[in-house]
């Protein structure tokens, strides 16, 4: 009674006491594995915007040195100038990933500007002398390494999505997507092959005559 006196016990003892009890319990049992996943989810996006977005601040760069050498392909430079415009006004943040017209979009927009990038290099391939500026090599190079980055990126988000729209539906998350997680919707995923541009490999010497 002295003890009780002293260290008076919380009146809502047995509630926390099970609290403790049940969260190990749900732990274990796989409450976590949705928002896990989610999140995960989340950050593959977020990194294939990040790479998508490394590709446009190239173009710039990449379209001024062109016209440098071949100015007359007004037409294939600003098919690119556009394509790079509406596809940085495109993106879509991580809590919209459910929407399915937003996810075709971002795609669509970024397929345009793949294509208009690779009729640019098939254009550069009838210019020598371009194809053995310096900068315009670092740019090709820079190019490539994106192009790779963003098909890495890509794939690491359609695992990501795969992970955690299964744990929607399959056993035992799916109890925790019924009782708790009513608000978590499948994620769009890529639903057409990559558009992968075709860089040319980069070459550091002079072309040879025939």
């Amino acid at each position: 009674m002295l003890a009780q006196r002293l260290f008076p016990l919380p009146r809502n003892l047995p509630a926390l006491l099970a609290v403790a009890v049940l969260l190990p319990l749900l732990s274990a049992c796989g409450y976590n594995t949705i928002p896990t996943a989610e999140e995960n989810a989340k950050a593959a996006w977020s990194e294939v915007q990040n790479q998508y977005q490394r590709r446009a601040d190239l173009i710039p760069n990449l379209v001024e040195t062109v016209k440098g050498y071949a100015a007359h392909e007004k037409d294939t430079l600003q098919a690119v100038v556009d394509a790079r415009s509406k596809a940085t006004q495109v993106t879509i943040s991580p809590e919209n990933l459910s929407d399915p017209e937003a996810f075709k979009r971002f795609q669509d927009s970024q397929a345009g500007l793949t294509g208009a990038l690779s009729r640019l290099l098939a254009v550069v391939e009838n210019y020598p002398d371009l194809k053995a500026n310096q900068n315009f090599l670092a740019l090709q190079a820079q190019l490539e390494g994106t192009e790779n980055r963003i098909a890495v990126a890509r794939r690491d988000y359609i695992q990501a999505v795969r992970d955690y729209n299964l744990t929607l539906r399959t056993f035992p998350s799916v109890i925790w997507a019924t009782l708790w997680f009513r608000n978590s919707q499948p994620f769009q995923n890529f639903s057409a092959p990559e558009d992968k541009l075709d860089v040319p490999k980069v070459s550091f010497g002079t072309s040879q005559g025939g």
